[in-house]
């Protein structure tokens, strides 16, 4: 009978082991639900507010607004991105444009998606504009990044630094503004039309989890009502 028993003993606990793991996994995507529900709630009051005055340190994702000139002549482009547009499937890229303020130093204003063959002129204001839009913190290039082409000022990692002083600015901000604002279908660049929600699966990857706790204890209970038997 103790021998019996022992030969229940390692698959016991090596199942009693996988049960709590999954069982853990399952929990702490739970807490993670929690907390990503707590931040899309955080950007979704953001976005509703109105916007702030830009300071000198602002967060990141913080809705601001800005008054300044935009230099055009200093314009760079910025990633790759495909779209379906009324002329059909489309590449092209972000324009960020230098804005100078008025007793501050210049920042750098991600005005939206342009496409490489445009079917819509650029909207271009000219003099002094007031924008809305949210801080994005620049990147660091990894292994695989796109090397930047600063013959055309097209980069590939957001630098702000490297942007800067790719056309000579100095004093700029370590972020961009990333411009918000409708859609017109009529001119070019597309701004941002909300600021950015990170995607919440944790739910469904929550269910996975105790779902396989619970396939766990079925198919070990199915196993040791086998072994019984024999």
């Amino acid at each position: 009978m103790r021998s019996r028993n022992r030969r229940f003993l390692a698959p016991s606990l090596a199942a009693l082991f996988m049960l709590l793991v999954l069982i853990g996994l399952g929990t702490w995507q739970v807490y993670r639900l929690h907390w990503k529900e707590g931040i899309l709630a955080q950007i979704a009051a953001a976005e509703a507010a109105p916007p702030v005055p830009l300071g000198p340190s602002p967060a990141p994702f913080t809705k601001v607004s800005v008054t300044g000139i935009f230099l055009y002549d200093l314009a760079m482009q910025y990633g790759v991105e495909v779209r379906d547009t009324p002329a059909g499937t489309t590449i092209g890229s972000y324009q960020i444009v230098p804005l100078q303020r008025e007793a501050a130093p210049p920042i750098l204003v991600d005005r939206g998606w342009i496409p490489d063959k445009r079917d819509r002129a650029l909207d271009d204001p000219a003099g002094q504009v007031t924008l809305t839009g949210y801080v994005r913190t620049g990147d660091k290039p990894h292994w695989f990044s796109p090397a930047n082409d600063l013959a055309t000022r097209h980069f590939y990692t957001l630098e702000p630094e490297a942007m800067a002083q790719a056309v000579d600015l100095k004093g700029v901000p370590p972020f961009v503004l990333v411009a918000l604002g409708p859609r017109t279908f009529a001119t070019y660049p597309e701004p941002a039309s909300h600021l950015p929600r990170p995607p919440n699966n944790h739910l469904s990857y929550a269910i996975t989890w105790y779902g396989l706790a619970v396939v766990l204890v079925v198919m070990f209970a199915a196993w040791m009502r086998k072994a019984l038997r024999e």
